[in-house]
C-alpha cells in the first residue's frame, strides 16, 4: 500500500535530520532528500532530473547565492580590530555610568547586525574586555555573548534565514519585519532580565570616554546603512520600473543592489588591496560551506513543491485531527535543535508549515504560522549544542555546557511566550 503525502514527506524529514546527524553537509542532506520525495511520489528518472534542472534554474537560487557571498565581507569588516573597538567605545560612553550594561548587551548585538558562521566568537573577546574581572564567571560571560549576539535573526534582513523564510512563505518583507520584531525586543529584556539585571549595581561605573577614532563608529554603521535602506525601498522601486519580477525577487535585487553600493565605501575603508583579498575569502572553506548549505535549502523547497505534495499533506494533517498548533510548534523545534542553524529549521520545517496554510480550510493564517514556528525553530536552535556559535563561545571562554543551555533556555521562555500570544491574536484575526 502506498505511503499517504503525509508520511513520505515526513520520513523525508526525519532521513534528513539523521543524515545531518551523522555528519553529512546539510546542504547535500537537503538535496538527496528533495530528489527523495520526487521518486517517491512515482515520477521516472527524467522527470525527476528536468524537475532539478528547473529548481537550479530559478533566480532566487542564484541570487541568494550572490547576497551570502557578499554578506561575508561586510561580516570581516565589522569584525576588524578597530572597528569592533569603535562599537565597544561607543556603547560605553554613550551608556554612561551604566555604559559597561550597555556594551555587554550593545557589542555582541552589533555584531550580531551582520551573519557570518561562529560570529559571536568575534564579540566574546570584546564582552570578556567589558566584564574582565576574575569574578565575573565564564558561563556567565559565554551565555551573555551567545544570547544577546542572536538579537536579531527574527528579522533582520541581511540574514538568510529571513530570506529564505519570506520566500518559502511568501510574504512581503515589511510586513515580515513587522510581525518578527517583537520577538527582538522579547529577547533584549529577557536577557537583561535574567542576565544583566542581578548584576547591575556591580557593572555600573563612571561614564567612559571612546579613544576611537571619532567618525569610525559611522563608518561601520554607512555600509550597512546603505544595505537595509535599499532592502526597504528598493523592491517598491523596482516593481515602478519593471512590474514582472515577483515580490521575493525583487526583494532579492534590491537587497543584492545595496549590497554592492555599500560595498564601495567598505572596501575604501579597507584600505589597499581590499578587492583582491575580498574575492580570495569568497573560495575560503567557510564561505563555500554556507554557500552549499543555501543552495541546498532552496533546491530542497523546490523540489518539494514540484513533487505536489504539500497541499495534500496539509490537508491530511487538519484531517487527521492534530492540533495545527502542535504541528507548528514541533517541527521546527526538532530541526533547528537537530541542525543547530538557522537555514536548517526554515528549510526543512518550513516548506511543510507553508503546505499547512496553503489552501486548508480552517488553518491558522500565514502571519501566526509565521511567527510561532519562526520562534520555536530558533529555540532549537538557540539549545542545539551542535550550534557553530555555542560552540566557540564556549571554548573562549572555557564555559561548561550544561548551565549555558540552562541560562540560555531560562532566557527563551519570554520569547516563546510572546510568540504564542501573537500566534492566537493573529489566528483570531485570520492574518
Amino acid at each position: 500500500m502506498d505511503a499517504s503525502p503525509l508520511v513520505k514527506i515526513l520520513l523525508v524529514f526525519g532521513g534528513v535530520l539523521l543524515l545531518t546527524r551523522f555528519k553529512l553537509h546539510l546542504g547535500i542532506a537537503l538535496l538527496l532528500g528533495g530528489l527523495s520525495l520526487q521518486l517517491w511520489t512515482g515520477r521516472t528518472l527524467p522527470h525527476v532530473l528536468a524537475s532539478l534542472g528547473d529548481a537550479l534554474a530559478t533566480a532566487e537560487l542564484w541570487l541568494l547565492l550572490v547576497i551570502t557571498a557578499l554578506i561575508f565581507e561586510y561580516g570581516r569588516h565589522m569584525a576588524e580590530e578597530r572597528n569592533a573597538q569603535a562599537i565597544m567605545g561607543a556603547a560605553r560612553a554613550w551608556g554612561g555610568r551604566h555604559g559597561r550594561t550597555l556594551g555587554l548587551m550593545a557589542i555582541p548585538a552589533a555584531i550580531g547586525l551582520v551573519p557570518m558562521p561562529g560570529g559571536a566568537l568575534f564579540s566574546a573577546p570584546l564582552v570578556d574586555q567589558t566584564a574582565p574581572e576574575s569574578h565575573w564567571s565564564p558561563t556567565w560571560k559565554a551565555t551573555v555573548n551567545y544570547w544577546f549576539r542572536h538579537t536579531w535573526e527574527y528579522w533582520w534582513p541581511l540574514f538568510p534565514v529571513v530570506i529564505v523564510s519570506v520566500s518559502i512563505f511568501d510574504i512581503g518583507i515589511g510586513p515580515f519585519i513587522l510581525i518578527q520584531m517583537p520577538l527582538s525586543l522579547a529577547v533584549l529584556v529577557s536577557g537583561y532580565w535574567v542576565l544583566i539585571r542581578p548584576h547591575l549595581a556591580e557593572l555600573a561605573q563612571p561614564p567612559a570616554q571612546s579613544a576611537t577614532e571619532p567618525n569610525r563608529i559611522w563608518r561601520v554603521a554607512l555600509p550597512l546603512s546603505i544595505v537595509v535602506i535599499c532592502t526597504l525601498i528598493g523592491p517598491r522601486v523596482i516593481g515602478w520600473i519593471h512590474p514582472a519580477p515577483g515580490q521575493q525577487t525583487r526583494t532579492l535585487l534590491a537587497m543584492i543592489i545595496g549590497l554592492f553600493i555599500g560595498l564601495i565605501p567598505l572596501l575604501r575603508d579597507s584600505g589597499a588591496g581590499a578587492t583582491r583579498a575580498f574575492l580570495t575569502r569568497l573560495t575560503e572553506p567557510k564561505a563555500l560551506s554556507l554557500l552549499a548549505t543555501i543552495a541546498g535549502v532552496i533546491l530542497f523547497k523546490n523540489l518539494l513543491d514540484a513533487s505536489e505534495l504539500l497541499p495534500l499533506a496539509g490537508e491530511q494533517l487538519l484531517r487527521s485531527g492534530i492540533p495545527p498548533v502542535l504541528i507548528i510548534i514541533v517541527l521546527p523545534l526538532v530541526a533547528g535543535l537537530v541542525t543547530g542553524i538557522a537555514i536548517g529549521f526554515a528549510g526543512i520545517a518550513f516548506p511543510l508549515l507553508a503546505g499547512l496554510v496553503s489552501g486548508t480550510e480552517g488553518s491558522p493564517g500565514i502571519a501566526a504560522t509565521l511567527v510561532l514556528g519562526f520562534a520555536c525553530g530558533y529555540a532549537g536552535m538557540m539549545w542545539s549544542p551542535i550550534h557553530l556559535c555555542f560552540v566557540l563561545t564556549r571554548g573562549y571562554f572555557g564555559a561548561p555546557i550544561a548551565p549555558v543551555l540552562r541560562g540560555v533556555i531560562r532566557c527563551s521562555i519570554l520569547p516563546l511566550l510572546v510568540a504564542g500570544l501573537m500566534y492566537f491574536l493573529l489566528a483570531y484575526t485570520g492574518w
